[in-house]
């Protein structure tokens, strides 16, 4: 079992496919964590993309959207899309007053199981340096790729983030590998 870090309670929240009512209350949830960023000097001056109401709806519509609810109001939302033959978390937010609790990782947990039951690749793209970012996600079961190992459709992806202003040095692509830590 995943623990968190020592010093931080366990926040119980039930983790599951998000219902059309929630789906509305997700930008706020969005807003909020992305604030977190502001107090990091490689990511303060970068521009907002909140993620377009209608790519949660249409995730949603799809089972690919999870949320974790805390007494029955969501707290942090994983929403993946479809990436060439696998799966690409587009998105993970938690509020910040319910982080480092394990909610982001029961919901990555959830969004990797969904990607095992298909036999698909899980692979995101996320600041290399933001310690609840890549260091995080390497923590979680993903590991950095290079260049090298971008295969078209994901190597599009990270184009398309640099076009809005994403710079590629500050930003890293994952796989899923399972080899998550204790």
């Amino acid at each position: 079992m995943n623990r968190p870090p020592p010093g931080h309670a366990t926040l119980a929240a039930e983790i599951g496919l998000a219902e059309l009512r929630e789906v509305a209350l997700l930008p706020e949830v969005e807003h909020r964590a992305s604030a977190m960023f502001l107090s990091i000097p490689a990511t303060a001056d970068l521009p907002s993309c909140p993620t377009p109401l209608t790519n949660l709806e249409v995730a949603q519509r799809a089972g690919l959207l999870w949320v974790a609810r805390v007494n029955a109001s969501p707290v942090g939302f994983a929403l993946v899309e479809p990436l060439c033959d696998g799966l690409h978390l587009e998105e993970l937010d938690v509020l910040p007053a319910h982080g480092r609790k394990g909610i982001g990782r029961a919901l990555i947990r959830e969004v990797c199981r969904h990607a095992a039951a298909r036999r698909a690749v899980l692979t995101l793209c996320t600041f290399r340096d933001v310690p609840w970012n890549a260091p995080f996600y390497e923590r979680c079961g993903f590991r950095p790729l290079g260049d090298d190992e971008l295969w078209p459709a994901l190597s599009a992806r990270v184009r398309e983030e640099a076009a809005h202003g994403l710079s590629a040095h500050l930003r890293v692509a994952m796989k899923f590998t399972g080899d998550a830590e204790s």
